[in-house]
């Protein structure tokens, strides 16, 4: 079941957030700096990870934290875009169609094999990935919408105020 709501993601109860980046991204934007901010740890272990093997786009890289209240918290990480070149500087490109579709495809995987009852995602790619998102919703609706559990699309972004998810 796809639900589109508004709110801020990072108030879901939703069991894991998943969220567009980059292979070498900087984390300085948009949601994913919202999350280095609240789980400063994940970016350290992405780099760490990063750089055991090196991530390619439509791939995934899945990351569990603590919340402020001691509760646990997923993030799955969709690699929806390259970079520019592997200079520290260097920024993400704009994402590839094909490349959120592998990276939803896999997501669908990591949720049926691990027994995930419930996901939050953003208007995936459509920032920084600069995706058209008449492009990218029938991808999700595709992927996820025959899942069986809730997905909450935040289609509106409202910073500190919680969505009406309906998981339960």
């Amino acid at each position: 079941m796809i639900r589109e709501v508004q709110g801020d993601i990072l108030l879901s109860e939703a069991q894991v957030i998943a969220h567009g980046i980059a292979t070498h991204d900087p984390f300085d934007s948009g949601l994913a700096l919202a999350l280095r901010e609240r789980f400063p740890s994940m970016v350290k272990d992405y780099r760490h990870a990063m750089h055991a093997k090196a991530p390619e786009t439509g791939e995934i890289w899945v990351w569990h934290g603590v919340n402020e209240d001691g509760s646990t918290r997923g993030i799955i990480n969709l690699l929806t875009q390259g970079m520019q070149s592997q200079d520290k500087s260097a920024r993400p490109v704009k994402a590839k169609i094909e490349d959120v579709n592998r990276a939803l495809r896999a997501l669908a995987r990591h949720v049926q094999d691990e027994g995930i009852k419930s996901v939050a995602l953003p208007r995936l790619a459509t920032g920084v990935g600069a995706l058209d998102w008449a492009d990218v919703k029938p991808l999700i609706q595709q992927h996820l919408g025959g899942l069986g559990i809730p997905v909450c699309i935040y289609e509106v972004y409202r910073k500190g105020e919680k969505a009406d998810e309906k998981l339960g």
